[in-house]
C-alpha cells in the first residue's frame, strides 16, 4: 500500500506543478497586455490542459486515500 500512497502523491505533485504553469502561463499573457482576441486564444489553449492537471491531482489524491484506507 506504500506504493499506492506514494504513488498517488507523486500524480497529485505532477498535477499541483501543471496547475501553476496554467496559473504563469495565463498571468504572463495578461500582463503582455495582449488584445481581448488575443488573451482569449491563449485563456481557450490553456483551458484543456487545466482541467487535465486538475483531474490528475484528484485521481492522485484518490490514490492516496485508496491506499490509506486499504493499508
Amino acid at each position: 500500500m506504500q506504493a499506492l500512497i506514494w504513488g498517488g502523491a507523486a500524480l497529485s505533485l505532477v498535477g499541483l506543478v501543471g496547475l501553476v504553469w496554467c496559473i504563469l502561463r495565463v498571468w504572463k499573457a495578461r500582463k503582455a497586455g495582449l488584445p481581448d482576441e488575443d488573451l482569449r486564444a491563449v485563456v481557450q489553449k490553456v483551458v484543456p490542459l487545466n482541467m487535465a492537471a486538475l483531474m490528475l491531482s484528484v485521481l492522485g489524491l484518490m490514490l492516496v486515500i485508496l491506499g490509506i484506507f486499504l493499508g
